[in-house]
């Protein structure tokens, strides 16, 4: 009986130091799942950064991918216009010489110091290099008829009207006009405009139209042409579909001196906001009441010429002769589309959508309503002068008047009634910016409901209990084993037992310190959540009184076009007794 209790003593001696090993050992591994527990919050946190940096550095690259394709845009435009100029010098570069050949010859004979044998020479080395020009043959009957020689003055004439028939009309109404012989001007206008159809008119028409508007051609040819122009009208006003087509014509012109807001303009609404690409459409077209009112003021402010009438009449001249001839056109449209490029700074885009409206100022034949917008919208390709502008503008009022107002219109249609917030997982809407609170509070309920959803999905699942209550069950089956005998697989039930246990506690460890790092999480996304709102509902209010003030604007235009009188205008831009009757 002795012997039996000291076996049991030894046994139990031995099973306490494995034990006491045993929960050092676990002890160990305790401090190193706590140590692993640390470092996995720690990377749950860098993760979520990281996720979060990916997310603003998709935006930051996207925003780059853009801006790239700009640079890369805007390099090329800059490429092409070089090589463009430079094919227009290699191709029509000798046109110029006979461009600025023109006017010298006129004013080498207004003050008579050049030989008229060198007049002469120089016109018909001229005709010898530039075969196919029209205004080479003009030369030569204009230093022709400087030397009174008549025979070769009409067979240059003849060559120059079979070349081109209009321009050369063009040229001589001009020439005569300066020259002060009026009935010979009348004549070359005459067979000018009874040349024209109004619905396919010479672009170079918008040439009578400049020394029209500015009271140079006398009272005689100012009479044809104002009877020609209300034939036109009248034909033209008669075609179905006129009003419509008006109003179309207008409002596109219109919409080409739309501009972008500026790029640091409501920059929460920007990024906040699913309806930032109405809003800004809507802010541009807003805008664009006041371009439009100080472009037509600007046009209207300036002084009619005071020159003397050889000044002038030469300015009309070179417009004439120094415009791009018909057969440049192909690159001078490239040339404008690639300087859209660059004044949109890379915006290819805007660039081509700008070209689809400014390209009718680059076609050969127009009619006159056309002409008439070209001159006024887009003189820098239409090569109106001012007073063709104040002319134009004058004459089309009605038709400006209502594109205007549906311009106006189709921008307001546009406004929406409710404007979207969308804050990361956060998506709702308001009209004014004022519902701030209620706002503040769907966001707070969302977040709270957010919160509890990952609280929940973050917890100890039935197994990990079971690993917590059937540990206890194997320990104690492993201590009775011990009792009875089986002292190895007793121990290593214990062992078992115990692995099971401090496994739950490892993880309800993991699970505690993720549920606190969700809620701090949460809790940030609160208060950021909260500013971000708030900051946007405030741009909200800004944007609206903003719009407001900026389309109430559009009042200012239509008054504009009102106090304008056609017949009181174009009456006081020369000494006749000229009048306009505007086509209803």
């Amino acid at each position: 009986m002795a012997q039996e209790y000291s076996i049991s003593s030894a046994n139990l001696s031995a099973i306490e130091n494995s034990l006491n090993a045993l929960d050092r050992s676990l002890g160990q591994i305790d401090n190193s799942l706590d140590n692993l527990d640390t470092k996995v919050g720690s990377v749950d946190d860098n993760v979520k950064i990281v996720y979060d940096q990916v997310g603003s550095l998709a935006n930051d690259f996207h925003a780059f991918v853009d801006l790239q394709v700009k640079a890369n845009c805007l390099g090329q435009a800059h490429t092409k216009i070089v090589q463009i100029r430079q094919e227009l010098e290699k191709k029509y570069g000798h046109y110029d010489i006979v461009r600025r050949t023109t006017t010298g010859i006129l004013q080498a004979d207004d003050i008579g110091i050049v030989k008229k044998s060198t007049i002469t020479n120089a016109t018909e080395e001229l005709m010898i290099s530039t075969p196919g020009y029209w205004l080479a043959p003009c030369l030569v009957a204009l230093a022709a008829w400087i030397n009174d020689e008549p025979e070769l003055a009409e067979r240059a004439l003849n060559e120059a009207i079979k070349r081109n028939d209009e321009k050369t009309s063009l040229f001589f109404a001009l020439i005569c006009r300066r020259a002060n012989r009026k009935s010979s001007a009348l004549m070359w206008t005459k067979r000018y405009l009874e040349n024209q159809d109004e619905e396919n008119l010479d672009r170079k028409t918008i040439i009578i139209l400049d020394a029209y508007a500015s009271g140079l051609l006398g009272a005689d040819s100012e009479g044809i042409i104002t009877k020609q122009m209300d034939e036109w009208m009248k034909h033209l006003s008669e075609k179905p579909g006129f009003v419509e087509q008006q109003t179309q014509q207008w409002s596109d012109a219109i919409l080409l001196k739309r501009a972008p807001i500026a790029n640091n303009d409501y920059n929460y609404l920007r990024k906040y906001s699913k309806t930032w690409p109405v809003l800004e459409d809507i802010m541009e077209g807003a805008e664009l009441h006041a371009t439009i009112l100080n472009y037509f003021t600007a046009i209207f402010e300036q002084e009619a010429s005071t020159d003397p009438l050889k000044v002038q009449l030469d300015e009309i001249l070179t417009s004439l002769v120094n415009d791009f001839d018909d057969e440049e056109l192909p690159l001078r449209k490239k040339e404008k589309l690639e300087q859209f490029v660059i004044d949109f700074e890379g915006d290819e885009k805007r660039a081509i959508q700008n070209m689809q409206i400014e390209q009718t100022a680059f076609e050969t034949h127009k009619d006159f309503t056309q002409l008439l917008t070209d001159a006024a919208m887009k003189p820098e390709t239409s090569h109106s002068s001012v007073s063709t502008q104040k002319f134009s503008i004058a004459l089309s009022k009605e038709w400006i008047a209502n594109a205007y107002n549906d311009v106006t219109a189709q921008n307001r249609m546009k406004i929406p009634n409710e404007i979207m917030i969308n804050v990361d997982t956060f998506n709702d809407k308001t009209t004014d910016g004022q519902n701030e609170e209620e706002l503040i509070g769907r966001f707070n309920t969302l977040v709270d409901q957010e919160l509890a959803t990952a609280l929940t999905q973050c917890a100890l699942t039935m197994f990990d209990t079971f690993l917590f209550y059937g540990g206890i069950g194997i320990a104690v089956i492993g201590l009775f084993m011990i009792v009875s005998g089986s002292m190895f697989l007793g121990l290593i039930a214990i062992i078992a037992g115990a692995a099971m246990i401090m496994n739950y506690f490892s993880k309800k460890k993991r699970i505690d310190i993720a549920r606190n790092n969700i809620i701090v999480q949460f809790a940030e996304k609160r208060d950021k959540g909260g500013q971000i709102i708030r900051a946007t509902l405030a741009e909200v209010v800004d944007f609206r009184a903003e719009f407001k003030e900026k389309d109430a604007e559009s009042q200012k235009v239509i008054d504009f076009l009102d106090a304008i009188s056609p017949e009181q205008y174009v009456k006081k831009l020369a000494d006749s007794n000229r009048r306009i009757n505007v086509a209803k």
